[in-house]
């Protein structure tokens, strides 16, 4: 049993859970941390299940964020060239050493996954695979796409919410700046539901895996600020939330409305109707 002068298992090792997350957690006596959106994976067949989607090579390099207990990691190592491990939580360290300790094609990051220098990654990663923390989910995917370009595809799992957002279309309730984002560069659906019973602790929120495949670069950033603006004010008309953003001239509203009549679309057409590449259609004509 690993020392680190964390609190002995009761009962002894013999009482020690067999799940590598339930025993990791009871050796090193750790409590999942609510404001972090702690929830280990528990449910070893899961793990095969995000594997196969997420279609490994052996010249693969993957990026883990949120490592947890390394149940994943453990999983991920065996099957590609090397695995990134992503962990803001010191507490968790120990455990996830233990995990990784094994394995020689790992890097371990203790950092914040929304402030790493993505780019600097070595060797850089090809596939992003996680089970990500909900309060990050939607702008860890987006910030991978932008900053990862070599990244072909992803497999995450988020928050039911958060995967409808990314893979909505024009019209649907859930369409907004993270579906179109993602979209510009990359086929989205939603895989399959995950079950309540995968994680401990059980969360109070639905979880589905998200698969993501690169079609082509991210979009740039005027683009990214068009689809911003549109959707800033999106009980008014896209032509006046984009002018009101004061980030496309003066003129914008009636050069946006103009734009729109050139792509056959009603001027007073609002954000919520335009599919992801009419925004790349209507930059083209605002930057004629």
């Amino acid at each position: 049993m690993v020392s680190d002068g964390a609190p002995p298992a009761r009962g002894g090792a013999a009482a020690l859970p067999t799940q590598p997350s339930l025993r990791r957690m009871r050796e090193y006596g750790i409590r999942p941390k609510r404001d972090l959106g702690q929830n280990f994976l528990v449910d070893s067949n899961i793990l095969g299940v995000i594997e196969r989607l997420a279609e490994l090579r052996a010249e693969d390099v993957a990026l883990e964020i949120g490592g947890g207990l390394g149940v994943l990691s453990e999983h991920l190592a065996p099957r590609c060239a090397h695995v990134h491990v992503v962990e803001i939580d010191r507490a968790l360290v120990p455990a996830l050493r233990e995990a990784l300790a094994p394995l020689d094609n790992t890097t371990l990051h203790v950092a914040d996954a929304m402030a790493l220098d993505l780019r600097a990654l070595d060797p850089p990663p090809t596939k992003v695979v996680a089970n990500l923390p909900y309060g990050i989910a939607a702008g860890a995917i987006l910030r991978t796409i932008e900053e990862l370009p070599a990244v072909t595809r992803w497999v995450a799992m988020v928050q039911r919410e958060v995967g409808l957002r990314l893979a909505a279309g024009p019209g649907d309730e859930h369409y907004g700046v993270p579906s179109v984002l993602a979209q510009l560069a990359c086929r989205v659906r939603v895989a399959r539901p995950v079950a309540r019973t995968v994680f401990f602790p059980v969360p109070n929120v639905d979880s589905v895996l998200v698969v993501l495949e690169r079609l082509r670069p991210a979009p740039e950033p005027r683009l990214r600020a068009l689809v911003q603006a549109a959707f800033a004010h999106r009980r008014k008309a896209m032509a006046r939330s984009i002018e009101l953003s004061g980030r496309f001239g003066d003129d914008a509203r009636e050069r946006v409305r103009a734009a729109l009549k050139e792509l056959g679309l009603p001027a007073q057409v609002r954000a919520e109707r335009l599919a992801p590449e009419d925004f790349r259609r209507l930059l083209e004509r605002l930057d004629a």
